[in-house]
Protein backbone atom coordinates (compact mmCIF):
# COMPACT_ATOMS: atom_id res chain seq x y z
CA UNK A 1 0.00 0.00 0.00
CA UNK A 2 0.56 3.66 -0.44
CA UNK A 3 3.01 5.15 2.29
CA UNK A 4 1.79 8.69 3.85
CA UNK A 5 2.39 10.21 6.47
CA UNK A 6 -0.73 9.67 8.25
CA UNK A 7 -0.10 6.45 8.41
CA UNK A 8 3.43 6.58 9.38
CA UNK A 9 4.76 3.35 11.34
CA UNK A 10 4.24 4.48 14.96
CA UNK A 11 3.73 7.62 14.13
CA UNK A 12 2.69 8.51 18.56
CA UNK A 13 6.23 6.85 19.08
CA UNK A 14 8.28 9.47 16.40
CA UNK A 15 6.57 12.15 18.55
CA UNK A 16 7.37 10.85 21.79
CA UNK A 17 11.36 11.82 23.21
CA UNK A 18 13.38 9.02 24.60
CA UNK A 19 14.26 9.65 28.56
CA UNK A 20 17.93 10.67 27.38
CA UNK A 21 16.29 13.29 24.00
CA UNK A 22 17.37 16.39 25.13
CA UNK A 23 19.39 15.69 27.97
CA UNK A 24 22.07 18.27 28.68
CA UNK A 25 23.72 15.42 31.53
CA UNK A 26 26.50 13.30 30.79
CA UNK A 27 26.85 10.19 33.01
CA UNK A 28 22.74 10.14 34.02
CA UNK A 29 21.60 6.88 35.31
CA UNK A 30 19.15 7.36 32.37
CA UNK A 31 22.35 7.32 29.73
CA UNK A 32 24.60 4.28 28.76
CA UNK A 33 27.96 4.99 28.83
CA UNK A 34 28.49 2.39 26.07
CA UNK A 35 28.10 4.47 22.98
CA UNK A 36 27.08 1.84 20.94
CA UNK A 37 23.60 1.13 23.26
CA UNK A 38 22.67 4.51 21.49
CA UNK A 39 22.64 2.85 17.95
CA UNK A 40 19.22 2.66 16.12
CA UNK A 41 18.83 -0.81 15.44
CA UNK A 42 18.68 -1.81 11.39
CA UNK A 43 15.83 -3.47 9.90
CA UNK A 44 16.10 -6.78 9.81
CA UNK A 45 15.65 -7.44 6.25
CA UNK A 46 18.79 -4.94 5.16
CA UNK A 47 22.50 -5.11 5.45
CA UNK A 48 24.23 -2.06 4.93
CA UNK A 49 27.65 -2.37 5.14
CA UNK A 50 28.94 1.45 4.75
CA UNK A 51 27.33 4.72 5.47
CA UNK A 52 28.58 8.27 4.23
CA UNK A 53 27.32 11.28 5.66
CA UNK A 54 27.07 14.15 3.17
CA UNK A 55 27.16 17.31 5.55
CA UNK A 56 27.64 21.63 5.29
CA UNK A 57 27.57 24.07 7.88
CA UNK A 58 24.76 26.11 6.15
CA UNK A 59 22.14 25.76 3.15
CA UNK A 60 22.86 26.72 -0.26
CA UNK A 61 25.93 25.44 -0.89
CA UNK A 62 24.83 22.09 -3.01
CA UNK A 63 25.26 19.18 -0.14
CA UNK A 64 22.42 17.33 -1.45
CA UNK A 65 24.25 17.75 -5.19
CA UNK A 66 27.17 16.83 -3.81
CA UNK A 67 25.38 13.42 -2.48
CA UNK A 68 23.53 12.82 -5.55
CA UNK A 69 26.70 12.74 -7.79
CA UNK A 70 28.64 10.69 -5.38
CA UNK A 71 25.80 7.88 -4.88
CA UNK A 72 24.86 8.45 -9.02
CA UNK A 73 28.74 7.60 -9.48
CA UNK A 74 29.33 4.75 -6.76
CA UNK A 75 25.65 3.57 -8.63
CA UNK A 76 27.38 3.02 -11.71
CA UNK A 77 30.84 1.45 -10.65
CA UNK A 78 28.54 -1.61 -9.71
CA UNK A 79 28.35 -1.15 -6.11
CA UNK A 80 24.90 -1.39 -4.44
CA UNK A 81 23.53 2.19 -3.40
CA UNK A 82 21.09 3.49 -1.61
CA UNK A 83 20.12 7.48 -0.34
CA UNK A 84 18.30 8.16 2.91
CA UNK A 85 17.45 12.04 2.74
CA UNK A 86 18.03 13.26 6.49
CA UNK A 87 16.67 16.60 5.62
CA UNK A 88 13.45 16.38 6.45
CA UNK A 89 12.13 20.14 5.97
CA UNK A 90 14.08 20.56 2.58
CA UNK A 91 14.23 17.10 0.77
CA UNK A 92 15.58 17.28 -2.57
CA UNK A 93 16.52 13.92 -3.19
CA UNK A 94 13.65 12.84 -5.09
CA UNK A 95 13.58 15.83 -7.14
CA UNK A 96 17.10 15.71 -8.10
CA UNK A 97 16.41 11.44 -9.34
CA UNK A 98 13.28 12.09 -10.89
CA UNK A 99 11.63 10.49 -8.71
CA UNK A 100 7.23 11.15 -7.92
CA UNK A 101 5.99 8.32 -6.62
CA UNK A 102 4.95 7.14 -3.04
CA UNK A 103 6.83 5.21 -0.51
CA UNK A 104 5.26 1.89 0.21
CA UNK A 105 4.56 -0.20 3.37
CA UNK A 106 3.20 -3.72 4.29
CA UNK A 107 1.78 -2.10 7.59
CA UNK A 108 4.96 -2.79 9.13
CA UNK A 109 7.83 -2.02 7.34
CA UNK A 110 8.24 0.78 4.70
CA UNK A 111 9.84 0.17 0.70
CA UNK A 112 12.12 2.40 -0.77
CA UNK A 113 11.70 4.12 -3.73
CA UNK A 114 13.84 1.80 -6.48
CA UNK A 115 15.17 3.96 -9.54
CA UNK A 116 15.95 2.14 -12.93
CA UNK A 117 19.36 1.91 -12.46
CA UNK A 118 18.82 0.04 -8.97
CA UNK A 119 19.56 2.47 -6.43
CA UNK A 120 17.35 2.67 -3.51
CA UNK A 121 15.91 6.42 -1.74
CA UNK A 122 13.92 7.29 0.50
CA UNK A 123 12.84 10.40 1.60
CA UNK A 124 9.95 12.40 3.65
CA UNK A 125 8.54 14.09 0.24
CA UNK A 126 7.92 9.93 -0.89
CA UNK A 127 4.77 10.33 2.21
CA UNK A 128 3.80 13.53 0.69
CA UNK A 129 0.08 14.26 -0.96
CA UNK A 130 1.48 16.82 -2.22
CA UNK A 131 5.56 17.97 -2.43
CA UNK A 132 4.73 21.36 -2.08
CA UNK A 133 3.31 20.62 1.68
CA UNK A 134 6.06 22.40 4.13
CA UNK A 135 6.99 19.41 7.17
CA UNK A 136 6.10 21.55 9.85
CA UNK A 137 7.61 19.86 13.02
CA UNK A 138 10.23 20.50 15.88
CA UNK A 139 13.28 19.06 16.34
CA UNK A 140 12.77 16.09 18.19
CA UNK A 141 10.26 14.72 15.71
CA UNK A 142 12.39 15.22 12.61
CA UNK A 143 15.67 13.57 14.38
CA UNK A 144 12.99 10.63 15.03
CA UNK A 145 11.57 10.78 11.56
CA UNK A 146 15.35 9.95 10.29
CA UNK A 147 16.11 7.30 12.65
CA UNK A 148 12.53 5.27 11.52
CA UNK A 149 13.79 5.49 7.66
CA UNK A 150 16.91 3.65 9.21
CA UNK A 151 15.03 1.43 11.13
CA UNK A 152 12.10 0.62 9.46
CA UNK A 153 13.02 1.07 5.83
CA UNK A 154 13.82 -2.04 3.83
CA UNK A 155 17.04 -1.70 2.47
CA UNK A 156 18.23 -4.79 1.20
CA UNK A 157 21.67 -4.96 0.52
CA UNK A 158 23.33 -1.78 0.28
CA UNK A 159 27.14 -1.54 -0.20
CA UNK A 160 27.15 1.88 0.27
CA UNK A 161 24.53 4.56 2.09
CA UNK A 162 24.60 8.59 1.41
CA UNK A 163 23.08 10.44 4.36
CA UNK A 164 22.02 13.37 2.55
CA UNK A 165 22.19 15.53 6.09
CA UNK A 166 20.33 19.02 6.54
CA UNK A 167 22.50 21.60 6.94
CA UNK A 168 24.05 23.09 9.85
CA UNK A 169 25.19 21.35 13.31
CA UNK A 170 21.03 20.70 15.10
CA UNK A 171 19.22 17.96 15.98
CA UNK A 172 19.11 15.74 13.15
CA UNK A 173 22.98 15.74 12.49
CA UNK A 174 22.97 14.95 16.43
CA UNK A 175 20.75 11.97 15.90
CA UNK A 176 22.38 10.48 12.70
CA UNK A 177 25.76 10.50 14.06
CA UNK A 178 24.64 9.37 17.98
CA UNK A 179 22.19 6.71 16.18
CA UNK A 180 23.12 5.04 12.91
CA UNK A 181 26.73 3.68 12.09
CA UNK A 182 28.33 6.68 10.05
CA UNK A 183 32.03 5.62 8.61
CA UNK A 184 32.80 9.07 7.26
CA UNK A 185 31.77 12.31 6.72
CA UNK A 186 32.43 14.60 3.60
CA UNK A 187 31.69 18.45 4.44
CA UNK A 188 30.78 20.56 1.42
CA UNK A 189 30.96 23.99 1.03
CA UNK A 190 31.83 26.93 -1.15
CA UNK A 191 34.51 29.74 -1.16
CA UNK A 192 33.27 32.44 0.51
CA UNK A 193 34.74 33.29 3.43
CA UNK A 194 31.45 33.44 5.77
CA UNK A 195 31.08 29.94 4.39
CA UNK A 196 34.70 28.45 5.71
CA UNK A 197 33.74 29.85 9.18
CA UNK A 198 30.51 28.17 9.28
CA UNK A 199 32.59 24.86 7.90
CA UNK A 200 34.39 25.18 10.79
CA UNK A 201 31.60 24.33 13.15
CA UNK A 202 30.76 21.25 10.93
CA UNK A 203 34.02 19.69 11.31
CA UNK A 204 34.18 20.76 15.47
CA UNK A 205 31.05 18.62 15.65
CA UNK A 206 32.38 15.72 13.43
CA UNK A 207 35.11 15.50 15.72
CA UNK A 208 33.34 16.18 18.96
CA UNK A 209 31.22 12.90 17.91
CA UNK A 210 34.14 10.90 16.73
CA UNK A 211 33.12 10.42 13.32
CA UNK A 212 35.82 10.69 10.68
CA UNK A 213 35.69 13.47 8.03
CA UNK A 214 36.69 11.72 4.72
CA UNK A 215 37.74 15.25 3.31
CA UNK A 216 35.65 18.49 2.29
CA UNK A 217 34.25 19.19 -1.22
CA UNK A 218 33.93 23.04 -2.46
CA UNK A 219 31.53 23.22 -4.40
CA UNK A 220 30.72 26.29 -7.26
CA UNK A 221 34.29 27.25 -6.83
CA UNK A 222 34.85 28.62 -10.76
CA UNK A 223 32.99 28.78 -13.94
CA UNK A 224 35.08 27.89 -17.33
CA UNK A 225 34.79 30.30 -20.03
CA UNK A 226 32.90 28.75 -22.61
CA UNK A 227 35.55 30.49 -25.62
CA UNK A 228 38.91 29.99 -23.94
CA UNK A 229 38.61 27.73 -20.73
CA UNK A 230 40.06 30.22 -18.37
CA UNK A 231 39.03 29.89 -14.49
CA UNK A 232 36.54 32.65 -13.36
CA UNK A 233 36.59 32.29 -9.51
CA UNK A 234 32.78 34.27 -9.08
CA UNK A 235 33.00 34.30 -5.31
CA UNK A 236 36.51 35.02 -4.92
CA UNK A 237 39.89 33.40 -4.20
CA UNK A 238 39.20 29.80 -2.43
CA UNK A 239 40.14 29.89 1.15
CA UNK A 240 39.55 25.65 1.04
CA UNK A 241 43.10 24.72 1.59
CA UNK A 242 43.71 26.84 4.27
CA UNK A 243 40.47 25.46 6.04
CA UNK A 244 41.92 21.66 5.26
CA UNK A 245 44.92 22.61 6.48
CA UNK A 246 43.72 23.86 9.66
CA UNK A 247 41.92 20.89 10.78
CA UNK A 248 44.67 18.17 8.39
CA UNK A 249 42.14 16.99 6.42
CA UNK A 250 42.03 16.50 1.96
CA UNK A 251 40.35 18.92 -0.11
CA UNK A 252 38.45 15.78 -2.25
CA UNK A 253 37.49 18.21 -5.24
CA UNK A 254 37.09 21.52 -6.32
CA UNK A 255 33.64 21.64 -8.59
CA UNK A 256 33.08 24.32 -10.98
CA UNK A 257 29.45 26.23 -11.99
CA UNK A 258 28.40 24.02 -14.85
CA UNK A 259 24.74 25.51 -16.32
CA UNK A 260 24.40 21.48 -18.06
CA UNK A 261 24.49 19.94 -14.43
CA UNK A 262 21.80 22.17 -13.30
CA UNK A 263 19.61 21.73 -15.87
CA UNK A 264 19.73 17.96 -15.65
CA UNK A 265 19.42 18.03 -12.19
CA UNK A 266 16.20 20.30 -12.69
CA UNK A 267 15.24 17.26 -15.03
CA UNK A 268 15.46 14.97 -12.48
CA UNK A 269 18.55 13.13 -14.46
CA UNK A 270 21.38 13.77 -11.90
CA UNK A 271 22.14 10.11 -12.71
CA UNK A 272 23.69 11.12 -16.18
CA UNK A 273 25.85 13.49 -14.65
CA UNK A 274 29.96 12.10 -14.59
CA UNK A 275 31.70 15.00 -12.72
CA UNK A 276 35.38 14.10 -13.32
CA UNK A 277 36.07 16.21 -10.48
CA UNK A 278 34.82 13.99 -7.43
CA UNK A 279 37.34 11.17 -8.36
CA UNK A 280 39.36 11.46 -5.76
CA UNK A 281 36.12 11.29 -3.52
CA UNK A 282 35.00 8.44 -4.96
CA UNK A 283 38.45 6.98 -4.25
CA UNK A 284 38.42 7.69 -0.60
CA UNK A 285 35.04 6.71 0.29
CA UNK A 286 35.79 2.82 -1.77
CA UNK A 287 39.26 2.68 0.60
CA UNK A 288 37.13 3.57 3.50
Amino acid sequence: MIMRIADFNNLEEVTNMSQCDGCDKTGCESCSSDPKSMKARLNEHSNVKKVIAVMSGKGGVGKSMTTALLASAMNRAGYNTAVLDGDITGPSIPKLFGEDGAALSDGKNIFPAELPGGMKIMSINLMLEDVNSPVVWRGPILANVVKQFWSDTVWGDVDYMFVDMPPGTGDVPLTVFQSLPVDGIIVVTTPQELVSMIVNKAVAMAKMMNVPIIGLVENMSYIECPDCGKRIELFGKSSIEKVAGAHSLPVLARMPIRPEFASLADCGRVEEIECRELALAIESIKNL
